[in-house]
């Protein structure tokens, strides 16, 4: 099974009807909208569909009410890729402290917005029985064998990671959820008596920090035991359990820009 293929991405969450304002309105104009929104505390700039900053409430504040926007707004924003993984986006959203990064093309065009609620939404409806059960076929096919799929609780003391790190600010995240019962149900491999967890770390490591001692998971039970890449993936790297799985910070995503950097960019281009 091809994991990162698995992996959701922002395109498969954001909003494609996204509400902008253009550099030359107004900030009476904006704030005109924003006063009768219920949804919108803030706009993607944008001339013609190319982003060129972001304008939220904050921004018109202090400025006068004929002022274009372009003047006022933030022209160094975070925007991410519609091919990235939302697990990463997820983590640009919770380290920079946004609720919504506008979504780019290879061209600096809007294509969409991904809000926290999207990320959140996204985590809550990525393991399902159905996910589960195609890991399960795979299993059977791959190695001939049986294999059932069952729910219960597991004790995390019992489970061997199979993922060397996790993000931290991700478990920010995750522990978010956990206190508010919104964590989806991890996946468990019972290979003849060991629990390789097969998704999920970035949640037992939430759990283990909380005090968590059991969590609901997605058990594939194995009829016999067989030698697992997962298996020898966790062996290699010392991994025995969850205080093995090494904590690290954010690192640059690839598919994250700043409009400034695109706009940069764009003027090296021969015109």
């Amino acid at each position: 099974m091809d994991d990162e293929a698995e992996k959701p991405r922002v395109r498969d969450y954001m909003t494609r009807d996204v509400a902008t304002v253009s550099p030359d309105d107004t900030v009476a104009d904006v704030a005109q909208r924003i006063a009768e929104s219920d949804a919108h505390s803030g706009f993607p700039v944008c001339d013609g569909r190319h982003v060129e900053g972001f304008v939220s409430a904050r921004d018109l504040l202090l400025a006068e009410d004929h002022e274009p926007i372009f003047r006022v707004m933030t022209n160094d924003l975070l925007v991410a890729h519609p091919d990235m993984k939302l697990t990463d986006a997820s983590r640009v959203i919770l380290r920079s402290g946004i609720q919504r990064l506008p979504v780019v093309d290879d061209a600096g065009n809007l294509v969409g917005i991904i809000s926290n609620a999207d990320v959140i939404r996204s985590h809550i409806e990525r393991a399902t029985p159905g996910k589960v059960d195609k890991l399960l076929r795979t299993l059977e096919n791959i190695h001939g064998i049986e294999a059932r799929q069952e729910r219960r609780d597991v004790p995390l003391a019992k489970l061997t990671p199979t993922q060397s790190r996790v993000y931290a600010d991700e478990l920010e995240g995750r522990r978010y959820e956990l206190q508010r019962g919104l964590a989806e149900p991890l996946v468990v491999i019972d290979n003849d008596g060991e629990f390789l967890l097969a998704d999920g770390h970035h949640r037992v490591k939430a759990a283990h920090s909380l005090g968590i001692d059991e969590m609901d998971a997605y058990v594939i039970v194995i009829s016999e035991r067989v030698d697992l890449g997962m298996a020898e993936t966790a062996e290699k790297e010392n991994l025995n359990d969850i205080g093995d799985i090494e904590e690290v910070d954010y690192a640059h995503h690839p598919l994250v820009e700043t409009t400034k950097r695109l706009q940069n960019s764009d003027e090296e281009q021969p015109r």
